[in-house]
């Protein structure tokens, strides 16, 4: 397995993660990504440890603190070999205070997620939403006392706009705080919106981008053909809801070009989707969901190898979409370019 540095900091971490959001299998969301138990998901992590993913992301809102309690119950006795990944900010419940970022609601959040998870600190943890109604100071004042009492390791945020995060960084370099290093982004060969705005920002700021979702909520499973209905197994009807809507023929365009390229590397049609991520720029880690062992060893698959630029190059025309303004000019005037070029490919620039 890879490591690399997560955004401008010193901490390594695994080209591929692993995801949490199956551990509980409570609510209509997370019943359908999965109902993992303790003794399930310590077969799983035994799989991720042996191949080198010592990443685990979770959230305190997946199945309402479940897959938090189940993810420290499955690392008893091996925390040290793991680094753990979690979110607040999202509402735990109905009170006045059980949503947002507020000091009372950060501690009591980190303190929670603690307990769940059975240990004393949090290795990366990321503010799962901005909430407006708290002000920007006292979020990070709060974060830097979390970190100086040694619960928090390093900070990031998820689901954020550009806007969002640049007022907070401007902010923690005016007093000295800790910076966001990690950005938990959706991104994809059918959600490529991450590229626009936030990307950049990426490079320029040094946030590294762990990246969920990446096989575009199961449209990129191999399962999904033209034509064809949804095979029985499939959950997309349960879960595509939740997440943005995507075009039939973009779609398929996608998935005909994985196709290809599947048939010409050898590898699986998710393998292909998810090595394309592994080799754009900023991407950290891609964090890779599964409900068994035979699920996570074929996407653990996606690491250790390359495409050709060939095949890149046929996988982003096929995903390629018209990018909204301002950015449009940029994609389709050469004056414009010509002021902001094109973002790197290579893998330095993933780093």
């Amino acid at each position: 397995m890879d490591y690399r540095s997560l955004g401008k900091s010193g901490l390594k971490v695994p080209v591929l993660a692993f995801g949490a959001g199956t551990f509980g299998g409570k609510g209509p969301l997370f019943g359908a990504w999965g109902s993992t138990d303790v003794t399930e998901a310590r077969r799983l992590i035994d799989l991720c440890l042996d191949a080198g993913v010592n990443l685990f992301d979770t959230a305190d809102v997946y199945s309402d603190g479940a897959s938090e309690q189940i993810l420290g119950a499955a690392l008893k006795g091996r925390r040290h070999a793991a680094l753990i990944s979690t979110k607040a900010t999202l509402p735990m419940g109905d009170g006045p205070n059980d949503a947002g970022s507020s000091r009372f609601r950060l501690i009591r959040a980190v303190d929670d997620a603690l307990r769940r998870l059975g240990t004393d600190y949090i290795d990366v943890f990321q503010l799962h939403a901005f909430d407006a109604g708290t002000p920007v100071e006292e979020v990070l004042y709060t974060l830097d006392t979390l970190v100086r009492a040694g619960k928090l390791r390093y900070i990031g945020v998820s689901n954020f706009s550009g806007w969002q995060i640049m007022k907070t960084l401007a902010v923690a370099d005016r007093y000295g705080w800790p910076r966001y290093v990690a950005n938990q982004v959706y991104y994809s060969l059918l959600g490529r919106d991450y590229e626009w705005d936030l990307m950049p920002l990426g490079l320029d700021q040094g946030l590294g981008a762990l990246v969920w979702s990446p096989l575009g909520w199961g449209r990129l499973t191999g399962k999904i053909r033209r034509g064809a209905p949804l095979p029985p197994e499939s959950r997309l009807h349960e879960t595509a809801r939740f997440g943005p809507p995507v075009d039939d023929d973009h779609l398929f365009r996608v998935v005909d070009a994985l196709d290809d390229v599947a048939g010409e590397t050898g590898k699986t049609v998710p393998q292909v989707a998810l090595n394309w991520l592994l080799h754009r720029p900023t991407v950290s880690s891609v964090i890779v969901g599964a409900r068994n062992a035979e699920q996570l060893r074929q996407n653990l698959g996606a690491a250790g190898w390359k495409l050709t630029p060939e095949q890149v190059a046929k996988l982003d025309a096929a995903s390629a979409v018209t990018m909204p303004y301002p950015r449009f000019p940029y994609q389709r005037q050469q004056g414009f370019a010509r002021l902001d070029p094109p973002l790197p490919h290579a893998d330095a620039a993933s780093a």
